[in-house]
């Protein structure tokens, strides 16, 4: 069976010095210590270990096809979307990190897809930007942040940037960063375990409340993690919705717990429980699987839950790659 994984993270192998460039710091820089590691730093502090799987394409595809995956989608790590830039600072970090993606599609076309990364501090340089990866470099979509600046994504200033994607078909990936209430969550990695399923809900409720997806019907936006606490959440947000509308439905009447089938998200839940009630909820034409490789919070192999579970072939079919190519727009044959 055809296996695309829409959640990977993928990183150039060298990083330009950005802080030397740009005249201040907060950037990310590689650290190359030893063969096949390299640390991530911002200024001077480490971020995060990495190996080679996080930058070699041909370590990736030994270990996709140790696993099984024929496909995986591309996307930035989230710590490099540089939001907190310079709007010209950021679409020049933004470029380099999309062409890099981009050549690593055209290398193994059959094997990659790309999804590029916009500097949304400036919405009009992220729509240029958003035409180029669609235009030239020939990007599925983009990823972009459950927040921008502590901007929720139904500010006034991002709607023309999802009419955009909408009009250019492309699809659009929503990755939790920069939780809020990460100096109260600053004990046993709760930002990752805590913060991060409430981030991607704050992004889902901003989007529905806000009006943004009734603006944009057609747009093909999918959640990282399950969509985080949104579908285990829907019955406490829609009582909201009907108990005081004057604070809920002020921009959007439509009730939240339609979205459940209007949006995609990822099978990374790690309970099949957790997935088996997504099923219930969304219909696994509106789920797909996602490892966040190649990062431990991930699923390791990708798809393990989704084969313990005794499925009916249909079903795995959609998680496995049936939905992943609708929210792509592309048919499976694509990949043969």
């Amino acid at each position: 069976m055809l296996v695309i994984d829409i959640h990977t993270h993928i990183l150039p192998e060298r990083l330009p010095r950005w802080a030397e460039r740009f005249g201040y710091g907060g950037f990310v820089e590689l650290a190359h210590h030893r063969p096949g590691c390299a640390q991530m730093k911002i200024d001077g502090q480490v971020f995060r270990e990495i190996e080679a799987n996080c930058w070699s394409a041909e370590t990736r595809l030994a270990e996709c096809e140790a696993h099984g995956v024929r496909v995986q989608v591309l996307s930035t790590v989230p710590v490099m979307f540089s939001y907190w830039t310079r709007p010209d600072h950021g679409y020049q970090i933004a470029q380099f990190l999309n062409d890099h993606l981009a050549d690593v599609v055209r290398k193994y076309p059959r094997r990659f897809v790309g999804l590029g990364t916009l500097p949304m501090q400036a919405p009009e340089l992220a729509i240029r930007e958003l035409e180029r990866c669609v235009r030239e470099l020939g990007l599925r979509g983009v990823q972009i942040g459950s927040n921008v600046n502590q901007r929720n994504l139904n500010a006034t200033e991002f709607l023309p940037v999802f009419q955009r994607a909408e009009e250019l078909e492309a699809a659009v990936f929503v990755h939790p960063w920069e939780m809020f209430g990460q100096q109260e969550l600053n004990q046993y990695w709760m930002p990752w375990l805590v913060g991060m399923p409430a981030e991607t809900t704050r992004a889902i409720v901003s989007l529905i409340f806000g009006g943004v997806l009734e603006k944009v019907p057609k747009l093909r936006i999918a959640f990282a993690h399950g969509g985080g606490s949104f579908p285990a959440t829907i019955g406490r947000i829609e009582h909201g919705f009907h108990c005081r509308p004057d604070l809920c439905a002020i921009h959007n009447s439509v009730n939240p717990r339609s979205y459940l089938r209007r949006i995609y998200v990822d099978a990374l839940v790690h309970d099949p429980r957790a997935l088996q009630y997504l099923l219930d909820v969304m219909g696994s034409e509106r789920i797909a699987l996602g490892s966040d490789y190649p990062f431990p919070l991930g699923e390791s192999p990708p798809g393990a839950l989704i084969r313990s579970m005794n499925l009916p072939h249909a079903v795995q079919e959609d998680l496995f790659f049936r939905t992943a190519c609708r929210w792509l727009n592309v048919a499976p044959e694509w990949f043969e």
